[in-house]
């Protein structure tokens, strides 16, 4: 609604600047089809200008920023220049320098500002009173998800849990890849990644969850890898990686970017068990060895149980005896509570 009323508000002041034009001394003597050409021309300029503003359908606010903020220090520094200028240059000033000196300097410093805040629009933070605050509220580092996190699910989760306090940035080329996995022939893939999407769906709709879809910028090389291409986007961003792939670790760890690995999360969250805990596990299927029996615990623990083989099938209490760390995950040594030495 704001921005028909905009456009109205533009269109009216094109025809009102149209009417001044008619009452101007030179419009006077003017042929009779030159004003009814004036106003045709304003009226085609502010609807030209809003068709092309409505043809660009993805704007980046620190590039209109930055073109808006180099501007305007071009102005400034121009009008300084030729205060400071002044003294040293020709006194008549209806002559040629004092009206286009202004001009070309001015637009060798507009073009130097601009293009220096552009090339430089990732190092400084624009409309600081801004940015900066809900910087403050939504944390410090934006987290940067992968195809692998999304395809994961447990993002979602975690996110719900409130263990992220900033916000998440997914990249525009991950999330074509992964609308692109979604209607692939493999029957696996396209139903894990289509259980991704939903997972992105149910953060979206959590008022308490931010969550942007961000662009590319400029430096982006559309021929790198895309784990490449996540890990530039994160610190160009200031921000982290979050991943289920350990070679996205690597690559983050490479080019020293800061990097969170699901599994790693979900590792750590699970209950830590000490010898003599006793706990209750079924057992379903047989060890390794012909006298054990193994179980699973509701984070997907396995617990091999030695002289637990009689017991399968059903829920046994047992008594923890060791624990071993390996990259699959946490096992979980125990023996029957009844046969506990």
């Amino acid at each position: 609604m704001a921005l028909i009323v905009l456009r109205a508000l533009f269109v009216m002041v094109s025809v009102g600047i149209a009417v001044s034009i008619f009452g101007s001394d030179a419009m006077r003597h003017a042929p009779q089809w030159l004003p009814w050409g004036v106003l045709a021309a304003m009226i085609a300029l502010p609807l030209t200008v809003m068709g092309i503003d409505a043809g660009i359908k993805r704007k980046n606010l620190t590039t209109i920023t930055a073109v808006y903020f180099g501007l305007l220090v071009g102005v400034l520094l121009t009008y300084v220049s030729m205060l400071a200028l002044s003294p040293i240059l020709p006194p008549d000033r209806d002559g040629p320098v004092w009206a286009w000196l202004p001009v070309i300097l001015g637009s060798v410093l507009c073009y130097f500002c601009t293009s220096l805040l552009l090339q430089t629009r990732d190092d400084f933070r624009f409309l600081i009173p801004y940015v900066e605050f809900a910087r403050d509220v939504r944390g410090l580092r934006p987290n940067v998800l992968d195809a692998a996190s999304i395809v994961d699910g447990r993002i979602a989760d975690l996110a719900e849990a409130g263990l992220f306090e900033s916000r998440f940035v997914i990249p525009s080329f991950v999330l074509d890849e992964l609308q692109a996995s979604a209607d692939a022939s493999d029957r696996t893939l396209r139903t894990r990644t289509r259980r991704g999407l939903d997972m992105l769906s149910r953060m979206r709709a959590n008022p308490r969850i931010d969550i942007d879809v961000l662009a590319p910028g400029d430096e982006d090389d559309d021929a790198m890898a895309t784990d490449s291409r996540v890990v530039s986007m994160a610190r160009r961003l200031g921000g982290r990686v979050v991943t289920a792939d350990a070679n996205v670790m690597k690559v983050a760890g490479l080019h020293d970017v800061a990097a969170i690995n699901v599994n790693d999360v979900a590792l750590s969250l699970k209950p830590a068990f000490v010898p003599g805990d006793a706990l209750a596990v079924r057992l379903v299927k047989q060890g390794d060895e012909p006298d054990q029996g193994v179980g699973y615990l509701d984070d997907g623990t396995m617990v091999v149980v030695q002289n637990g083989r009689e017991q399968i099938g059903r829920t046994v209490r047992v008594s923890v005896t060791s624990t071993l760390q390996t990259t699959a995950g946490r096992l979980v040594f125990a023996r029957p509570e009844a046969s506990r030495a």
